[in-house]
């Protein structure tokens, strides 16, 4: 008896090792990368035929094998019923499963934009591949065309290229590091809206390979696209959120008319906003302050004179001031659309969250009036203050 038993054991424990392997090997078949293929950008266009085009951006294997060696970017569009469909179609067409845990960027059409995204938003963020720090961007051309062109400059791998670049509005404060995941929480979020990056193609005073620029915001309410900011109104965003390190305007220049100065500009502390309600509107004060060193310079320059200084800085706060005011009221009046979330302020101006929900703040935010104040400290410029 101890013998058959035995016997048995062993069948036993040689059957489970069939499954086990089995198992693994069906799973490492499926996942193996040689299966894969990996997207390094989605656009998502309207479709003639059906009700969407999405457009993959594919890398071709290195023949070297050398990780640092740009490969030979690969376009396919599929038209299709959702962004679901469309990748199990393109799985079909490839031979290989489609593979979204590398994809920097996610790109609308505006005409698609305008119609509402809310629907493919929504599949993305589900889609578990799908890192939420993905960038979105709307394309003012259709999205085949704007990855087409989008060449790097200076960069030799694509994904690269599109994971630094949202980083320049750190210092120049032109376009904006907007996420889909920061979008989709501005999308179910009941005191801020949705925002992205504005895309492209021959809008730019340079000249270069690159065809596309990504200048300015797009702005949603809701899941629609219903405006742009240019860069000095993106600038003004950016400061809002805190999310600037330094950027330069061009003021107009107290000692001469019709002549601009270059400032170079710090924003100095938090922001001082305060939101508060007058007659049952929102009235929003903000508390500005920046330090500001001068970058234009001539012979008879006269910036190391108190008196110049104090004008140019007076300069300065009337010049912020005005775009500032100018780009809230945009937002509130044009766009109705609180992408900076100002409503978060307001908050605590009520009792309960269900008081705050029965406000309902998105609806309110156009009934706005803002009380804007910039101080900036200003300096002659870098060489004349350390000689």
């Amino acid at each position: 008896m101890r013998k058959i038993s035995n016997i048995f054991k062993k069948i036993f424990t040689i059957v489970l090792i069939i499954i086990f392997v089995s198992s693994f090997s069906a799973s490492y078949n499926s996942l193996n990368i040689d299966n894969s293929a990996f997207a390094i950008a989605i656009g998502i266009d309207k479709s003639d035929s059906n009700k969407l085009k999405v457009t993959f951006e594919f890398l071709a294997p290195s023949p070297s094998g050398e990780g640092s060696v740009e490969t030979t970017p690969v376009l396919n569009s599929v038209d299709c019923s959702s962004i679901t469909n469309g990748i199990n179609l393109m799985n079909a067409y490839l031979g290989r499963k489609v593979n979204l845990s590398h994809c920097k960027l996610i790109i609308f059409s505006e005409e698609l934009a305008k119609e509402g995204i809310s629907d493919e938003v929504y599949s993305l963020i589900n889609e578990v591949q799908v890192r939420p720090s993905a960038n979105i961007v709307v394309s003012k051309c259709n999205t085949k065309y704007y990855i087409e062109n989008s060449v790097p400059s200076l960069e030799n791998l694509i994904p690269k290229y599109y994971e630094i670049f949202p980083n320049t509005s750190e210092y120049t404060g032109y376009t904006c590091n907007a996420t889909i995941g920061d979008f989709f929480n501005a999308l179910v979020c009941n005191y801020c809206s949705p925002y992205a990056i504005l895309g492209s193609i021959d809008e730019s005073p340079i000249t270069g390979e690159r065809e596309t620029q990504n200048i300015g915001l797009a702005v949603f309410k809701n899941a629609e696209l219903v405006g742009e900011l240019n860069a000095i109104e993106t600038i003004c965003f950016l400061n809002l959120k805190e999310s600037v390190d330094s950027f330069l305007v061009s003021i107009p220049d107290p000692q001469e008319i019709n002549s601009k100065i270059d400032i170079y500009l710090t924003p100095n502390t938090t922001h001082n906003i305060d939101v508060s309600f007058v007659n049952g509107a929102p009235y929003i004060k903000m508390k500005l302050e920046f330090s500001g060193k001068i970058y234009s310079m001539s012979r008879d320059s006269q910036y190391l004179n108190i008196d110049v200084l104090n004008s140019i800085s007076n300069s300065c706060n009337n010049y912020l001031e005005s775009q500032f005011s100018s780009y809230l009221y945009k937002t509130s009046t044009v766009f109705e659309s609180d992408i900076n979330g100002f409503g978060s302020y307001a908050l605590s101006k009520f009792s309960t969250s269900t008081e705050f929900d029965n406000y309902n703040w998105l609806d309110n935010y156009k009934n706005c009036t803002f009380d804007v104040e910039v101080n900036t400290v200003m300096d002659s410029g870098f060489l004349l203050t350390q000689t």
